[in-house]
């Protein structure tokens, strides 16, 4: 399971990858979890299963569906993401793919 993070510059985000990373661990769930900016998702978009956007690029969500090619793109719930709430995100990741596929 691939998933990524897309935020503004990558310094908040990178601290809830790494939440995230922990969690994955401690659940065992195999992920490889990244985070990048708004401005390099087109670089990267393909080679992860869900895309993630932090509440700072909400409005760019349409633009990167597009460019997702019918993988998942969601918001990630502002007050988990202001919590870094980790294990919170990656279920909900899972859920998401678990439904789309």
């Amino acid at each position: 399971m691939k998933i990524l993070l897309v935020c503004c510059a990558g310094m908040s985000t990178s601290m809830l990858v790494q939440r995230m990373d922990k969690a994955a661990k401690a659940k065992g769930v195999n992920a490889v979890i990244d985070a990048v900016p708004a401005t390099q998702v087109q670089k990267v978009i393909n080679d992860f299963d869900i895309v993630m956007l932090g509440p700072q690029v909400r409005t760019q969500k349409k633009n990167i569906e597009e460019l997702a090619g019918g993988k998942p793109v969601v918001l990630i719930d502002m007050r988990d993401y202001g919590m870094m709430n980790g294990e919170k995100v990656l279920d909900f990741a899972i859920k998401t793919i678990e439904e789309t596929k």
